[in-house]
């Protein structure tokens, strides 16, 4: 996926141990600010290494951030967030208050991601996106009754998602395309298409709604 090709850009952002506020452990990130109860670099293993986070980080209270973690610059949070490990963060990314985004996605830049929203495991997020505040995304089709292989969604550059909107596993949101709020979507939604009602009704999206976001 082209899109996330450099972004991070370069390297050279800050490695970290664990960060506790106020304690012997803090490590100076470069022009971040970063509140109290703020854990960076959890470990979930003994081999984990310290995520890698660009510069101008603004990093609210009692957020989480694992190890084996790679995000950019500009990062922003809410309160409460919590960023689990093999997961991949372009620049200028905002996760909101309480949101929680599991291992093993990858999220491109240029995305606002409000309060209250869930991220599952094999998540693809790609630039430009909007997601509203309370959308759940799922990525097991049958819970606990099977084995099945997780399958988070996969939304694609400048699409919007409305707030309380819900998805089955294994969606994939096109280009462009709307969501709107309180949906329960059960299937893929082209480029430039409305998904609205529960379950979701797949509608052209209106000829002035044809543009891409500008986050």
């Amino acid at each position: 996926m082209t899109s996330f090709k450099n972004f991070l850009g370069t390297r050279n952002g800050n490695r970290l141990g664990t960060f506790f506020r106020d304690s012997e452990y803090t490590t100076n990130l470069e022009n971040a600010e970063i509140q109290e109860n703020v854990i960076i670099g959890q470990k979930y293993k003994r081999s984990s290494r310290s995520p890698i986070i660009g510069k101008n980080a603004f990093i609210r209270s009692n957020t989480i951030i694992y190890d084996d973690t790679e995000i950019g610059k500009n990062f922003k949070t809410g309160h409460g967030v919590v960023v689990r490990e093999k997961t991949r963060i372009g620049d200028n990314v905002l996760i909101g208050t309480n949101s929680v985004v599991e291992g093993h996605c990858t999220l491109g830049n240029n995305i606002s991601i409000q309060s209250n929203v869930y991220i599952p495991i094999n998540s693809i997020i790609e630039d430009y996106v909007f997601i509203g505040p309370c959308s759940c995304f799922t990525n097991d089709k049958y819970p606990v009754r099977m084995d099945y292989d997780l399958k988070g969604p996969v939304i694609r550059r400048g699409a919007s998602i409305g707030a309380n909107s819900t998805f089955l596993s294994d969606i994939e949101i096109g280009e462009g395309a709307m969501v709107a709020s309180g949906a329960i979507v059960t299937h893929d939604v082209p480029p430039f298409y409305l998904a609205i009602g529960s379950p979701a009704r797949i509608k052209p999206l209106p000829k002035h709604l044809k543009t891409l976001n500008k986050i």
